[in-house]
């Protein structure tokens, strides 16, 4: 099933809307860019699917962009090339046509994500990268306790990893992204230690998940953050994170290459 949206959005997010400004706030970190780096190993030619403005684009390969909403593709800059209109689920290429394939923070968004796990297997003699949340880790941060509807949504959108796993095949390996305290993508756990942040409508409007919550949650968890920022509340709890490099999230890697189970 292919659910478009107005500006060609497949999936269940509208970018036409939330998609407007999305890269003033998800820049592709370069602590994250290099897990994916290393992953791709020596892959020359690379198909990067849902492949939005382009972020984590390895530059010193040859990538294929496939991306449907149109106001993503339009935010892709000029260095990166033109990204193709398609979707995961019917990706418009032979078999085995890239020496690796990638997939960052879309997988959740897919109406069919059997269809299109098998698809990137399909095209791909190589290793296979998805860029994804554990659903069951997600708690973990502290916007649960003030968001937590937004949290339950993100987390029955995100595949469990094991699906994820069972959809492609092959040799699977499931790595933990530690996420850095600077961290450029601005995901709901980049803010880990940033909480003034997510006072900014732009970067809860870049989360996808905010689009799914009644607006009356975004002006409690602003209201609710304000004062505690302000009172010295939320750094009693958590001012820790402030100083924490790096934060042990749900951010995961999954890195499948050809061949059986293990």
């Amino acid at each position: 099933m292919d659910t478009r949206h107005d500006d060609g959005s497949a999936g269940d997010a509208d970018y036409g809307i939330i998609g407007k400004g999305y890269s003033n706030y998800r820049q592709p970190d370069p602590h994250i860019a290099e897990v994916i780096r290393q992953s791709l190993g020596n892959a020359k030619t690379v198909l990067n699917v849902g492949a939005g403005a382009g972020s984590y684009e390895p530059v010193d390969r040859a990538v294929t962009a496939v991306e449907p909403s149109a106001s993503m593709r339009a935010q892709r800059p000029a260095h990166l090339p033109v990204a193709i209109d398609a979707v995961a689920e019917t990706l418009p290429f032979s078999d085995q046509s890239f020496d690796a394939s990638m997939a960052t923070f879309t997988v959740h968004q897919w109406p069919d994500l059997k269809a299109g796990l098998l698809e990137m297997r399909r095209v791909t003699r190589g290793p296979v990268l998805i860029l994804t949340c554990d659903p069951s880790e997600l708690t973990r941060c502290w916007l649960n306790d003030y968001a937590p509807e937004m949290i339950a949504v993100e987390a029955r959108r995100y595949p469990a990893i094991s699906t994820i796993a069972e959809g492609l095949g092959g040799h699977v390996d499931s790595l933990s992204v530690p996420i850095p305290l600077s961290c450029t993508d601005g995901f709901s756990e980049a803010y880990y230690g940033r909480p003034e942040r997510l006072l900014e409508a732009g970067a809860r409007l870049a989360n996808s998940a905010w689009s799914f919550v009644d607006p009356s949650v975004g002006d409690r968890f602003v209201a609710d953050l304000r004062r505690d920022l302000s009172d010295g509340t939320w750094d009693a709890r958590y001012g820790g994170l402030r100083r924490q490099p790096f934060f042990e999230g749900s951010l995961r890697l999954i890195v499948a290459k050809p061949g059986d189970k293990r």
